[in-house]
């Protein structure tokens, strides 16, 4: 396992972490037994650092890592985060942030998450989304400068929305803000040029999320696959998106087949983030012990090469597929758009 410093609090933290959201059974049902030997499998591989949430099971996967760790001797960092209060994900940009992280909420939100983790202190606690209109808030970044003096938490970080990640830039030149959770794969490619130069700037330490697209980008789904209503994914890849999003993998996976032969597309997707330098860790979803083996195995300080890159421009595709029914390739073909 390579690893990657985390600028400001020096911490080693493994290039791969851990993704616990599947801990919580809302990506359809998980046996606890077999969450707790997939972390252990991780921890095994060398792994260091896990992100988890409050709102993933409503504490569950905060509960099943304390479980796990509960006799591991080695340094772990845990990253989690702290559920808007009015659970709204992607607030509106008018969205007033006492509806969603008041000072006096951000605060009480350690204790439950101390608690659940069976921790005296929070190595990094997020907040669990964002819009612009909390950027010149002082009372978030004064609770979070409280919560680092008064040794509740160790850094303090956003996870910022997936439609309008560059909404949180000003927050970011606060200071303040110690991590940056953000959505960035073969499609959501954006961050690379809108926000990573601004976290090297200001040091801020880069989570790599949803790598696989919600496991689209895997390779493995044909695009008539349906989802158990207890599984986000059938919000997510409702109507058309899963259609679509599947047609866009295969021209990814012909590309592949020709520049990169032999690299799995779970591979591909791994190396592709791994291969900026911004990012500090990426956190693919892991559930069982064979998720650890193949999802740490690129690892290896292996990257794509400058020419990869920017071939792989091609691919990018900035959707929001909460709000829009995406259309198939072959209707923008008759719409004249690429």
């Amino acid at each position: 396992m390579k690893f990657r410093k985390f600028g400001r609090m020096g911490w080693e933290i493994a290039e791969i972490g851990f993704g616990a959201w599947a801990l919580s059974g809302e990506w359809g049902d998980q046996n606890d037994a077999e969450s707790l030997a997939a972390l252990r499998k991780y921890l095994e591989l060398g792994g260091n650092f896990i992100d988890t949430a409050q709102a993933y099971g409503d504490g569950r996967s905060e509960r099943i890592v304390a479980q796990a760790l509960k006799d591991y001797k080695e340094r772990v960092y845990i990253a989690t985060k702290l559920p808007p209060k009015n659970k709204i994900w992607n607030p509106p940009s008018w969205m007033p942030y006492e509806k969603a992280f008041p000072a006096d909420y951000i605060v009480q939100g350690v204790e439950f998450s101390l608690k659940n983790l069976g921790v005296e202190c929070l190595d990094i606690y997020q907040l669990h989304t964002w819009c612009e209109n909390w950027n010149c808030v002082d009372e978030i970044f004064n609770a979070a400068e409280k919560l680092k003096k008064d040794g509740k938490i160790h850094a303090f970080g956003i996870s910022t929305t997936e439609s309008f990640p560059e909404q949180v830039i000003p927050a970011l030149q606060t200071g303040v803000v110690d991590s940056l959770q953000v959505i960035y794969n073969l499609f959501e490619q954006h961050p690379a040029y809108t926000i990573f130069p601004v976290c090297k700037q200001q040091d801020v330490f880069v989570i790599a999320r949803v790598p696989f697209d919600e496991a689209v980008l895997t390779g493995k789904f044909k695009g008539d696959e349906t989802f158990d209503s207890s599984d986000f994914r059938s919000i997510y890849f409702r109507g058309n998106n899963l259609k679509a999003a599947v047609q866009r993998v295969e021209k990814i996976k012909q590309w592949a087949q020709s520049n990169v032969p032999g690299m799995s597309m779970p591979e591909l997707a791994l190396r592709y983030c791994l291969s900026s330098d911004e990012v500090s860790t990426v956190i693919p979803g892991i559930r069982t012990e064979r998720h650890a083996v193949l999802n740490t195995a690129p690892s290896d300080g292996v990257k794509l090469s400058n020419e990869q890159l920017k071939d792989l421009v091609r691919f990018a595709w900035r959707r929001n597929p909460w709000v829009d029914d995406l259309p198939l390739l072959e209707e923008l073909e008759q719409r004249g758009i690429q």
